[in-house]
C-alpha cells in the first residue's frame, strides 16, 4: 500500500509538471477526509465485507476508502457496459429545476426526495452545537461524526433517486436533450471582495444549497454513462420563455401572477413542462439580426389546442 501510495504520487507530479495537458498540483491529504489506500493486483486478498454487487471481471486495482461518516468502502476500477437504445425512435426533454428537480416533456414532474421536517431540525441543532464545541474535544468529534452520518444519508438518497431515474430514462427513450449549464459557476459565492462586497448574499447563498441538493450535475453525469451518445445538450436561451405550441416568446407568458409554476399563453401549462418540451424540440429559439446582435424570434400567436 505504501509503494502504491508513492507510485501515485510520482503520477500526479509528473502529471503536473507536464507542459502539453498540465493537471492540478498535488495537493496535502486532509486527515478525516477521503482516507483510505490503492492496491493494485487482487490475488491473495480475502475479504469479509457485504458485497452489494459482483465484482466485474477483468478488475485489476481496487481502493478502499473511508468517508467523512465513518463508512468504508471498497471501489474496483472498472467501467460498466452502456445500456442497450429500445429503439422506438423517441425523443424525451429533461428541464431541470429547484421545486421540481426534474420535468420531462412527457409531463412527468421528478423530485429529489428531500430531508422531513424532523431529520432538517435535528442538523440544525448538530450544527449549533458543533459550532459551540472546542475544537479537539471529543465532544466536538462525536457531533461531527453524527452531523456526518446524517449528510451522507442526504447523499445517498440523491444518489439513488439519479442512478433509478437516469436508469428508466436511457431504458425508455432513444435520445435525451437536457440544457446545457454551467452548473459550477450557477452555484459560485456571491459573497465578493472586501472592496466589492456581493449583494444578497444570504439569498444567493439558498439558492445555491437548493440546486445542489436537486442533484443536477449527477443526473447528466450518469445519463452520460449510461447512455453515451444519446444526450444532447441544448442552449438554454428562452426554453422558458417560449411557448411549445405556438412559439410566441414573451417573458410575461412565465411571470404569471397567481404562480411561477404556471406558463400562459394561450392557455395554461406547467412551466417546467412547457420549457421541457421546447428542449425535446431542440431548435433554437434566436434569430441573428443585421447587426450580429442575436434577439428572440417572435411569431403571431395562434390559437392552438395543448397538446393531450
Amino acid at each position: 500500500m505504501q509503494q502504491q501510495a508513492l507510485r501515485d504520487f510520482s503520477q500526479a507530479t509528473a502529471a503536473f509538471f507536464d507542459r502539453h495537458n498540465p493537471a492540478d498540483r498535488p495537493s496535502w491529504r486532509k486527515a478525516g477526509r477521503n482516507e483510505g489506500f490503492r492496491i493494485v493486483g487482487r490475488r491473495g486478498h480475502k475479504w469479509d465485507v457485504r458485497w452489494s454487487r459482483l465484482v466485474p471481471p477483468g478488475v485489476k486495482s481496487y481502493r478502499v476508502t473511508m468517508d467523512r461518516a465513518g463508512r468504508w468502502h471498497v471501489a474496483f476500477a472498472a467501467i460498466p457496459k452502456p445500456l442497450t437504445a429500445p429503439g422506438n425512435g423517441q425523443i424525451v426533454g429533461v428541464d431541470r429545476g429547484v421545486a421540481v428537480s426534474a420535468a420531462l416533456s412527457t409531463g412527468e414532474l421528478l423530485r429529489v426526495p428531500h430531508p422531513g421536517t424532523h431529520e432538517h431540525k435535528r442538523v440544525l441543532r448538530l450544527q449549533r452545537r458543533l459550532a459551540r464545541a472546542k475544537r479537539g474535544s471529543n465532544r466536538r468529534r462525536r457531533v461531527r461524526l453524527t452531523l456526518a452520518r446524517l449528510k451522507a444519508r442526504q447523499a445517498d438518497r440523491r444518489k439513488d433517486w439519479a442512478e433509478k431515474i437516469s436508469t428508466d430514462l436511457a431504458r425508455r427513450f432513444d435520445l435525451i436533450r437536457v440544457e446545457d449549464l454551467d452548473v459550477k459557476s450557477m452555484t459560485r459565492s456571491a459573497r465578493g471582495t472586501p472592496q466589492e462586497p456581493g449583494r444578497n448574499v444570504r439569498q444567493k447563498a439558498g439558492l445555491n444549497r437548493s440546486i445542489r441538493a436537486s442533484g443536477w450535475g449527477g443526473l447528466v453525469r450518469r445519463m452520460y454513462d449510461k447512455a453515451p451518445g444519446r444526450v444532447e445538450k441544448i442552449r438554454p436561451a428562452f426554453t422558458s420563455q417560449r411557448c411549445s405550441v405556438c412559439g410566441h416568446v414573451a417573458a410575461e407568458s412565465r411571470e404569471s401572477r397567481k404562480s411561477q409554476a404556471l406558463f400562459a399563453c394561450n392557455f395554461t401549462l406547467n412551466a417546467d413542462v412547457n420549457a421541457a418540451r421546447n428542449i425535446a424540440a431542440g431548435h433554437a429559439v434566436t434569430a441573428r439580426g443585421g447587426d450580429g446582435v442575436t434577439r428572440p424570434r417572435n411569431r403571431e400567436p395562434q390559437l392552438l389546442l395543448p397538446p393531450v
